[in-house]
């Protein structure tokens, strides 16, 4: 088992990087929280790891720190709960504010996230409510989870590549959307991108 790696970060995306670990470099899939700590493509980076095994193929997935790795196998112990959807989880929401919404029972929010139908919100809320203790550790910057469509969540992805800090760009996206909510992703990283500089 692959419970960690550090090396340099050759190459870094939203969604996936590669790590040089003596002279093999290691292709991770990451969450977007994951992506935003990370240090500029050549510096030293580690993460804690997932090694996702299945019969026609093995998958390395990469976390921050050990909660977000926690969080992701508690998501994938759940029915119907791949990795990739359990990615787009945390990719989403962070853990503070997806313990929010399973408490809540916030199916709004649960749905919210690329991938998940409403028959899975409600599973998730029923096989978590329990469970989702241990990563409730409240950070009160986080405020309340920010509702966004499909094409929000990829403006928000840009804005963050793009080094704007989540909630910033959350806020500015959701501006975005009040005033044209069928506006494509890339209209609204623009409106948003203005509208955080001025």
């Amino acid at each position: 088992m692959i419970g960690s790696l550090r090396g340099r970060l050759a190459r870094k995306s939203i969604d996936e990087v590669t790590l040089e670990v003596g002279g093999i470099g290691w292709r991770v899939a990451i969450p977007l929280s994951t992506y935003e700590s990370l240090p500029a493509e050549g510096e030293e980076a580690a993460l804690v790891t997932h090694l996702h095994v299945r019969e026609d193929e093995l998958t390395l997935y990469g976390f921050a720190s050990g909660r977000e790795r926690r969080l992701f196998e508690t998501l994938i112990g759940v029915s119907g709960v791949g990795p990739r959807l359990a990615l787009h989880v945390l990719s989403r929401l962070t853990p503070e504010r997806f313990v929010t919404a399973i408490r809540r029972q916030d199916l709004a929010i649960l749905t919210g996230i690329s991938g998940v139908g409403k028959k899975t919100a409600e599973r998730l809320v029923l096989e978590l409510k329990d469970k989702v203790g241990e990563f409730a550790e409240i950070d009160p910057e986080e405020g309340e989870p920010v509702h966004l469509t499909t094409n929000g969540e990829d403006a928000v992805k840009a804005l963050i590549a793009l080094g704007i800090q989540r909630r910033t760009a959350e806020r500015a996206v959701q501006a975005s959307l009040a005033a044209d909510p069928d506006a494509p992703a890339a209209d609204l990283t623009r409106r948003a991108l203005s509208a955080i500089r001025e």
